[in-house]
């Protein structure tokens, strides 16, 4: 097949999102299928390796068409209101993987509204159980790969490190909430290290909310990391802490923490408890309390974390790039394979 993976987010932007778009961009086109990514992201700026794949960045919409036309189906990550011209124009089969649920269910905004109403008249594959309950057109759930040659243990690896924390320093990933937990902890003189990997807007509050505290003994913030320097140092700690205020769509940062080897602490929003599965525990979002007492549990409780481990395998397994691409490759076969009528699906 001739695919194209519309993707408005793509490397070098970096996030659970472009992953995901990468991995099937590589999965496809090693399983012998012409791939070419539309993305709304500049030209890298680093020294990469060109992929087996062509990436059009920043196309007009002459050249975003030309390139839909090209294809036998068109792979769309979220609903993208700006790609939906010049898919429409192509009249290529779409099939949208959603990733998040396009605002609230409580609150009317037309865009919002619009994107669901777009999910009536294509190919819909959810991320998580979550997400496809927000979806009103029909789909399937597909849960997100990862990237099993960076996330590992690693067998020269020790684990002598406590928590940590990896994602972008934003609001809504509750770091804020972690840092008060750790304070209450410390209240019972009970002083675990966290390890904070990223960077984001937050950074500055966040560490003057640690200083506030005095608390910065226990708190490293190590920026950016990447590759296999990245899947190492997630692999030294016991438990991975992912705080989430907003209702992540999947939370592929849990699977990439299972996969090394962590414990998993996240809160009970979204799809981050499908992601977690049998891996870890999950407690009401903003629950400060519960969030120190589950992290003392963790921490301490040797065997239960060995349980937790113990389950990794299995659970990993269902989020493998193989049998992940291959379900993918299944939708997007049958919709190619529609020939006639309102070529939407």
């Amino acid at each position: 097949m001739r695919i194209v993976l519309y993707s408005r987010a793509f490397r070098p932007s970096i996030g659970g999102l472009e992953t995901m778009m990468e991995i099937l961009a590589e999965e496809f086109t090693a399983a012998g299928h012409q791939v070419k990514v539309i993305t709304q992201v500049p030209a890298e700026n680093e020294n990469k390796r060109k992929p087996a794949y062509e990436i059009v960045r920043l196309p007009t919409l002459r050249s975003c068409v030309q390139v839909l036309r090209w294809s036998d189906v068109c792979l769309c990550a979220n609903v993208s209101l700006r790609g939906l011209l010049p898919i429409l124009l192509a009249g290529c089969p779409l099939v949208i993987s959603h990733h998040g649920t396009y605002g609230s269910l409580e609150r009317f905004s037309i865009v919002p509204e619009l994107k669901k109403t777009v999910t009536r008249f294509s190919n819909n594959i959810c991320c998580s159980e979550a997400v496809k309950s927000h979806i009103p057109g029909d789909s399937i759930v597909i849960p997100n790969t990862y990237r099993s040659d960076v996330f590992r243990e690693y067998s020269d690896v020790s684990k002598d490190l406590d928590i940590v924390f990896l994602g972008r320093l934003v609001s809504d990933k509750g770091v804020p909430d972690l840092i008060d937990a750790l304070e209450q902890l410390n209240q019972e003189s009970f002083r675990p290290r966290l390890s904070i990997v990223g960077d984001g807007p937050e950074r500055q509050a966040i560490s003057a909310r640690v200083e506030a505290l005095r608390i910065e003994a226990q708190v490293t913030f190590l920026g950016a990391k990447t590759g296999s320097e990245l899947g190492r140092l997630i692999a030294r700690h016991r438990v991975m802490a992912v705080p989430s205020r907003c209702a992540e769509g999947f939370g592929l940062v849990a699977i990439e923490g299972i996969a090394c080897g962590c414990a998993i602490l996240g809160t009970d929003l979204g799809g981050l408890p499908e992601a977690i599965g049998p891996c870890g525990v999950t407690v009401p979002s903003g629950d400060k309390s519960a969030m120190a007492r589950a992290l003392k549990l963790l921490l301490q409780d040797e065997n239960l974390r060995g349980q937790y481990r113990s389950r990794a395998p299995a659970h990993l397994a269902r989020h493998s790039r193989p049998a992940i691409s291959r379900k993918y490759l299944t939708v997007l076969e049958a919709a190619a394979n529609v020939a006639t009528g309102v070529r939407l699906g």
